[in-house]
């Protein structure tokens, strides 16, 4: 198994395998078919309210995971996190975000989770 984090906007690579978009909201100015996702499970992103306070500043990157985690435990989230997990054991997958920085996004939060 193996769990790598992209940005959308980065051309598909022949090594992504599937390709699991993981942002709640389409990316601005990406045709669905450059973006060649295979999934799309919105329930799995963070809350609105967690999102907003992460992008204040108000909180750390380790309070901001910590909170995400904390989320990712409610039923939907943990059945949506089930799936992605048995994708993951099939092969590559890869987690596309339209973050800037996605070594401090939810994406890489996410990438942790899958690769226990």
């Amino acid at each position: 198994m193996s769990v790598r984090v992209r940005r959308v906007y980065d051309p598909p690579d022949p090594d992504d395998g599937v390709r699991v978009l993981v942002d709640r909201l389409w990316p601005r100015g990406l045709k669905k078919e450059a973006a060649r996702v295979d999934e799309w499970p919105k329930g799995l992103t963070p809350s609105t309210e967690l999102r907003r306070w992460y992008h204040t500043g108000e909180g750390s990157y380790e309070e901001f995971a910590s909170r995400y985690e904390a989320e990712l435990t409610a039923p939907e989230a943990a059945e949506l996190l089930d799936r992605v997990r048995e994708l993951a054991s099939r092969g590559t997958i890869t987690l596309l975000t339209a973050s800037k920085t996605p070594d401090e996004s939810h994406a890489t939060v996410l990438a942790r989770l899958l690769r226990v």
